[in-house]
Parts: C-alpha cells; sequence; structure tokens
C-alpha cells in the first residue's frame, strides 16, 4: 500500500529550520526580502532610494526624498513587539509544522518566554491566518455541516445549548471526490440568515453544496450555489453517510485536536482557533514554504494591539 504523499512529506525540519532562521540577523533579512520583495519602499511617499540607520539593535530604514524612518516591523502585525523576530519566526514554526496546533502554554516553554507573550503573540499570528482565510472561497462540490465546539453544562442539553459555540465547516472535494480545501466558519446560530451571510462570503457562485437536512442550509441557494439535502438521522448511521465523509473526518479531527491541544477555547476567540485549523488544512500540500507564506501575510497584515486581541467578536 502506497504511502500518502501530503501526510507522509518531510516539512521543514529543526536544524534545516535553525539553519535558515537560526539568528536574529537571518530572521530580518527574510523579512525585509518577503516584505520588499523588489527593495525597499518608503511608507509615506513610494521613495526607493535610502540608507540604513542603526540605533542600537535597531535597523531603521530612513527615506531619501522625505526622510521618513521605518523600520521592517513598522505597520505589521510584529509591530511594538519587544520579542526578537527569532522568537517570532520560532513561534511561526511551532504553529504551521504541527497538525494538531500548540497551545499558548506549551509555546512559552519552549519559547522561553511569558505565558502572556507566547498568548499574544499566538493571537496574533491566528489574526493574520483569519484575515488571510476570510479572502478564500470554495468552489465546485462541496459537503457542508453544522457543528459544536464546547459542551453541555448542567441542566441544557440539545441544540443551542448554553455553552456551546455554533460554527460550520464546509469542505471542498476534487473531482475523484478527495478533500481540497475547508472554511471554518462561526456563526451566531444556525440560521438562514447566517448561512447566506457565510454562503456570500465564502461560497463561489455555482458551487454544488451537499449538507443534511438542517433548514438553514437551504439559503446557499442565495448565494447562487445549487444545494442537496439528504437526511440522515442522528447518531452513528449519520456520520458514515458516503456523502459527508470528508467534512465528519475533519470535525473529528478538529475537536480531538482542541481537547487534547486546549482542552478548551473561549468562545470570544473560537475564530481565530477555527482560522489556525483552516490555515494549516489549506496549505498541507507545501509545509517548507508555510513560514514564509505566513511571514509575508504578516508583513501585510495592520497591527494588532492586545486591547483589540481581548475583544469579543473581532474578525476581519
Amino acid at each position: 500500500m502506497s504511502r500518502n504523499k501530503v501526510q507522509f512529506q518531510k516539512g521543514l525540519s529543526e536544524s534545516a529550520f535553525d539553519a535558515a532562521y537560526g539568528s536574529e540577523e537571518q530572521c530580518h533579512a527574510s523579512l525585509v526580502a518577503w516584505r520588499w520583495p523588489e527593495g525597499f519602499e518608503c511608507p509615506d511617499c513610494g521613495g526607493k532610494a535610502h540608507c540604513v540607520v542603526k540605533r542600537g539593535a535597531r535597523k531603521l530604514f530612513q527615506c531619501d526624498a522625505c526622510r521618513k524612518q521605518t523600520s521592517v516591523r513598522a505597520g505589521t502585525i510584529f509591530a511594538s513587539s519587544k520579542l526578537p523576530l527569532r522568537v517570532w519566526f520560532k513561534a511561526m514554526y511551532h504553529l504551521t509544522q504541527s497538525k494538531q496546533g500548540i497551545s499558548s502554554l506549551e509555546l512559552s516553554r519552549r519559547l522561553g518566554i511569558t505565558y502572556n507573550a507566547a498568548w499574544k503573540l499566538k493571537h496574533k499570528l491566528a489574526q493574520v491566518m483569519l484575515e488571510r482565510n476570510a479572502k478564500k472561497r470554495l468552489k465546485g462540490k462541496v459537503q457542508m455541516d453544522d457543528a459544536y465546539l464546547g459542551g453541555e453544562r448542567e441542566g441544557s442539553v440539545g441544540r443551542g445549548a448554553e455553552g456551546k459555540t455554533p460554527f460550520v465547516a464546509a469542505v471542498e472535494t476534487t473531482n475523484d471526490g478527495k478533500p481540497h480545501k475547508i472554511i471554518l466558519r462561526r456563526v451566531k446560530a444556525f440560521s438562514k440568515a447566517e448561512l447566506r451571510k457565510l454562503a456570500c462570503a465564502a461560497l463561489e457562485s455555482g458551487a454544488e453544496v451537499v449538507s443534511d437536512g438542517l433548514n438553514c442550509f437551504a439559503a446557499v441557494t442565495d448565494a447562487g450555489c445549487a444545494h442537496t439535502a439528504i437526511i440522515t438521522g442522528s447518531g452513528k448511521k449519520a456520520v458514515k453517510t458516503p456523502a459527508f465523509k470528508w467534512v465528519n473526518t475533519a470535525l473529528g479531527n478538529i475537536k480531538s485536536a482542541i481537547v487534547g491541544t486546549y482542552r478548551a477555547v473561549g468562545e470570544k476567540h473560537v475564530p481565530r482557533y477555527l482560522a489556525e485549523f483552516e490555515y494549516r488544512f489549506n496549505r498541507r500540500y507545501d509545509l517548507a514554504n508555510m513560514i514564509p507564506r505566513l511571514a509575508v501575510i504578516a508583513t501585510i497584515t495592520a497591527p494588532m494591539p492586545y486591547r483589540l486581541l481581548k475583544l469579543a467578536d473581532f474578525q476581519a
């Protein structure tokens, strides 16, 4: 039996990571190249000519035309952080190369920083993933299902029980029935209004959606998608329905990872946790390139102050 090429790819080993990004100088040079691939460009006037001004350990780029000074971090997700870039790069390594994700506590241990610093770093990178995911859409054949994060509380059972966070999972499949891309989006409720909003933002017109018999999924037709409802009932028989094989597999993996890695997640931060899984899954074909890809997007993602990270319902 042949091995799955995606599952058994080498990825980026720790020794390869250290060789490429082991020093602050290497990380800084890489970030400069990714932010300004055609050479420095002044964020104020667009000027190219510049000089480099050194202030202690900092390197500032000074535009010859307007004399504006800026750093490679300024205006990006890395802005205002006192952590060395090599710590940021190591965090990107752990977030992208670990299939099950990594908790802030474990990240703090591996990076040798405080829990609060690790939490902020992790959630800023997850925000980068969230904003990037928001620009992607699924097309073709799509399996869609409803799910919850969180368990039941005493006295509350069934759909909408207190303590549960509803979200929708959708998997785009290839012509030969293999999973290709996924979206994982929190919704306020399983209503037609919410599914219509999601479909307009995350599905290409003409997508062929298959879902269970939950009435709200019919709203995807308002976004120009075809819809087929398959009534499955509940229990093990529903989970094993062939039409939902990949979306059920994805949901099982996500819930297992969250229980095993995080135990539980705060409701207001659910979108960023889901964004991590979505981002890694959709880029799983080339693990070694995930750090450069994430860093490039991080350089065009606006700074995210701690006060905004803590806000409920802050999304892209």
